[in-house]
């Protein structure tokens, strides 16, 4: 039986923002939530450093018939990575990893306009991004996250997650431009839930209401 380290995100938020703590109050850092489990984390996180709160819509590409497990995933900007340690031992033919690819992508689209409509993602370029998601088990969506936003030409990218498993939050440290957070990497893993008590899905709204919050107030006034 594995023992629950976090009652639920609000709880994981609060924990791993307290090993942010050097980000607080810097101009240049603005914190990104993956959606939807990230999000919650995401949004304690920004409020205990004082940053603004974006999101940044991944989506995790899913082997068919066990979708929990990543065989790759996609993000915003038309990035693609595989997760090929996966894809060696579960032969998953080409045109079926696109199908996947295409359904996923349009699933992406369809969050990108709820939770953010005509709102451009903040500006990243020459910022200190961190990027926060509820947990780190392959680390496949987060790869995409990062890939896309290495594109923008931040100046620096933070991979933070309350949970992770131990060789994905290294594999992040091994990257010379990534610095990873993970503020406990319990062993053995597993996956990601095992670790809350409460790991219900975060809702559409939960995630819209979250970022709206966030929202500076004139920000807030012009989107009412």
């Amino acid at each position: 039986m594995f023992k629950k380290i976090f009652k639920d995100r609000i709880e994981a938020g609060r924990f791993l923002a307290e090993k942010l703590t050097n980000y607080t109050d810097r101009r240049d850092a603005i914190v990104l939530g993956l959606p939807r489990g990230g999000i919650p984390v995401a949004y304690e996180v920004a409020q205990k450093l004082h940053a603004p709160l974006d999101v940044f819509t991944v989506r995790k590409l899913g082997v068919p018939g066990h979708e929990e497990l990543a065989m790759g995933a996609i993000a915003s900007g038309g990035v693609r990575v595989l997760n090929h340690d996966v894809l060696s031992y579960i032969k998953i033919p080409d045109e079926e990893i696109d199908r996947v690819a295409a359904d996923e992508l349009r699933e992406l689209e369809r969050r990108e306009r709820l939770y953010r409509g005509a709102r451009p993602l903040l500006d990243v370029r020459d910022r200190i991004v961190i990027v926060v998601d509820d947990g780190l088990a392959t680390g496949s969506t987060m790869r995409a996250a990062v890939k896309a936003l290495r594109q923008k030409r931040p100046k620096q990218i933070v991979v933070a997650a309350p949970v992770g498993a131990r060789e994905t939050c290294d594999s992040f440290g091994d990257e010379v431009d990534v610095l990873c957070v993970c503020a406990l990497t319990p062993e053995p893993f597993r996956a990601v839930g095992l670790w809350y008590a409460d790991f219900e899905q975060t809702s559409d709204d939960e995630v819209r209401n979250l970022l709206a919050r966030a929202m500076p107030e004139d920000q807030r006034k012009a989107a009412a």
